[in-house]
This record gives C-alpha cells, sequence and structure tokens, in this order.
C-alpha cells in the first residue's frame, strides 16, 4: 500500500466486517472499484441487484432410486434366516473345489429318527456373476443312495431375462418337472412357474408373481396360484407388502388361504431378532415362532435359538476352527407338549 485510503469510511467498515467480501473488485490503490450510480462493481458470476440479499434457493435433490424388489420367495428371507435348521443324528459334509467353475459335495447322514443316507452333490458355475450369490450359468445336481435325483439349470437369457428349470425323481419315477422365467426390471420383478405340466392327463400348476417398490423402503405385490387336473380346478390369490427401514423388516402376506406375518430387527452387529405368524385357514391353525441370532466373531461362534408356540425350544451353536476349513455344529431341539427330544452333530470340511 502506498499509504492511501479510502474515501469512504462505510466501504472500509464493510470491507472489515467481511460483508462485501468478493462482490466488489478492488483498484491499484486498494479502495473498492465504484460503477455507475455509484454502486460497487459486481464480481464475475454473481447477480446484479442487492449483493448483501439472501442466496438463490437451491434446486430440490432427485429421488432416491427405488431399486430392485428382489423375487417373491425372498419375501421373509431375513427373518428366517436368524432361525435354527432342525438337526439330529450325526452328519458329515466334505466339500472339494475343483477349479474355479467346478465343485463337489459328499453328505453323510446318519439318523436316529429314519434310515441313514449319503448324498453327492455336483455345482458348475459359469463366468458371468452379478452380484456374489448369482452366476450365470449354474448347473446343480444331487443324488442319493437310493437313486434319487434334484437338479436344477439356471440361466440368463438377457440382462434383465433368467430362467430355472428344475427337475425331481424317486428313484426311477418322476416326480416335479418346473420351469421358472423372471424378468427383474429397475423397479419391478415379474414371474412365471410352470410345475408339473400334463397335456395327456390335462393338469398343470400355473403360479404368477408380481413385486413393485413404490418407495426406495416399501414394497408391494401379489401371487396368483391356477391349478388344474381332471375334476378340479382352482385359483388362490395372495397380496403381499414389505417395508424396509434401517434395522428393521416387516413383511406380510394376506390371501384365501390365510397370513403370513414377519418381523426382523438387527439390534446391533452381534444381535439379530425374528417373529413369524403363520395363519392357515383351511387347517384351522396358527403357528407364532421367536427366533434369535447372537454373533461372536472374536469366538469365532454363532448361535440360533427358537421358541415357538407348539411348545418347542431348541438351538443350535455353530463353531469355526480356523486355520482350518472345519465349522462343527451342535444342535438340540424340545417338544414340551409332545415329550420329544431330539439332538444333533454336524462335522463341515471346506
Amino acid at each position: 500500500m502506498d499509504g492511501k485510503r479510502c474515501p469512504h469510511p462505510r466501504w472500509r467498515r464493510r470491507l472489515r466486517e467481511g460483508i462485501s467480501g468478493g462482490a466488489g473488485a478492488r483498484g491499484r490503490d486498494g479502495c473498492a472499484r465504484r460503477g455507475r450510480g455509484g454502486r460497487a462493481a459486481v464480481g464475475p458470476g454473481r447477480a446484479m441487484g442487492n449483493v448483501l440479499g439472501p442466496a438463490a434457493p437451491r434446486a430440490p435433490r432427485r429421488g432416491e432410486p427405488l431399486g430392485s424388489p428382489g423375487s417373491f420367495d425372498e419375501l421373509h428371507r431375513q427373518c428366517k434366516g436368524v432361525f435354527p435348521q432342525q438337526m439330529e443324528g450325526v452328519k458329515l459334509i466334505v466339500t472339494k473345489t475343483l477349479s474355479s467353475h467346478f465343485q463337489v459335495t459328499h453328505t453323510v447322514h446318519m439318523s436316529t429318527l429314519g434310515p441313514s443316507s449319503y448324498h453327492f452333490n455336483a455345482t458348475y458355475v459359469g463366468d458371468r456373476q452379478l452380484s456374489p450369490t448369482e452366476v450365470f450359468p449354474t448347473l446343480v445336481g444331487d443324488m442319493d443312495n437310493t437313486g434319487s435325483l434334484h437338479a436344477q439349470v439356471l440361466h440368463l437369457v438377457a440382462e434383465r431375462i433368467r430362467t430355472k428349470a428344475v427337475f425331481q425323481t424317486h428313484q426311477a419315477k418322476f416326480v416335479t418337472w418346473q420351469f421358472d422365467g423372471e424378468y427383474r426390471g429397475d423397479d419391478c420383478t415379474a414371474t412365471l412357474t410352470l410345475g408339473n405340466p400334463d397335456l395327456l392327463g390335462e393338469s398343470v400348476i400355473l403360479v404368477a408373481h408380481f413385486l413393485q417398490s413404490v418407495t426406495s423402503r416399501l414394497v408391494l405385490g401379489g401371487e396368483m396360484v391356477y391349478h388344474r387336473r381332471p375334476g378340479e380346478e382352482g385359483a388362490i390369490l395372495t397380496l403381499a407388502g414389505k417395508y424396509t427401514a434401517l434395522k428393521w423388516v416387516a413383511t406380510l402376506n394376506v390371501g384365501y388361504g390365510g397370513a403370513h406375518a414377519s418381523y426382523y430387527h438387527r439390534a446391533n452387529e452381534q444381535v439379530q431378532v425374528g417373529v413369524e405368524l403363520e395363519a392357515n385357514t383351511r387347517l384351522q391353525d396358527t403357528t407364532f415362532a421367536f427366533g434369535y441370532q447372537l454373533n461372536l466373531p472374536q469366538a469365532n461362534m454363532v448361535f440360533r435359538g427358537l421358541l415357538d408356540s407348539n411348545w418347542s425350544v431348541g438351538g443350535v451353536l455353530e463353531k469355526k476352527l480356523p486355520p482350518l476349513p472345519v465349522t462343527l455344529a451342535l444342535g438340540a431341539f424340545l417338544n414340551h407338549w409332545k415329550n420329544r427330544f431330539h439332538c444333533g452333530f454336524s462335522v463341515i470340511v471346506g
């Protein structure tokens, strides 16, 4: 500075307080330049007029993406995941990965309630991976010691169209043959299932599912089941809704055959709980079940327990043994009303 001062005290006060900011440009002598009519010159990118007025409101944000609602069969998946699997007898499961595409599994089950069994499972996965749990094409085959076969083929026909074929035999007799076609849009899912079609016997089962994401949290849809066989024909309609919050998920299915409601809540990283209510109008029966899952990552342990309205309690404890690829599971279930108790132990390798 060469010692010159701005001739206007009002501008000196504004510059000290930082009010004028970049509204007025400075001259070589450090004073704010003045435009026509005595107003301060406005810098580039600023609107003319009251430079000290409030800023213009921002444009409204775009809504959150709705996302895909998933498949109809997975509506209650999170709640069912906290319930323990029934166990009895001793089971040994050995899994061997032969390559990045091929895997085989051997299962030996020594049961105390029925005959013992052996299962051989082979799985082939392709190169197209859409998610950690979705790889196309996928071929799965499972055969037991009696010769019964259960096979599935999943294929991605187009970017949004998936197909699945299921075949099941009991020894030398076909039991189930089913064909599915599913369309997954950005915010909707439509599925059509054709089960056990028999042109000569004039029997068929047709199932249609549709789910629509109304908002980013709410999903609505329905299911229609149509069956036809000689002397009998009918259809059942079921409506479904699912609401997903930050830590909980509520799902409800209501139809002519009954209702199925579930509630899943994640309390923290270690504790998850689930509640299920099922009502069957045909059997005039209603059941209620409460399940929970406790994760202990430091001990490599997971415990799942249940309590239902049939006076049954049970639990399964899983323990991993790193660095070995071995998981031990111990389960016990007791029905107080029927005075039945059974327990199980399994070893999973691989």
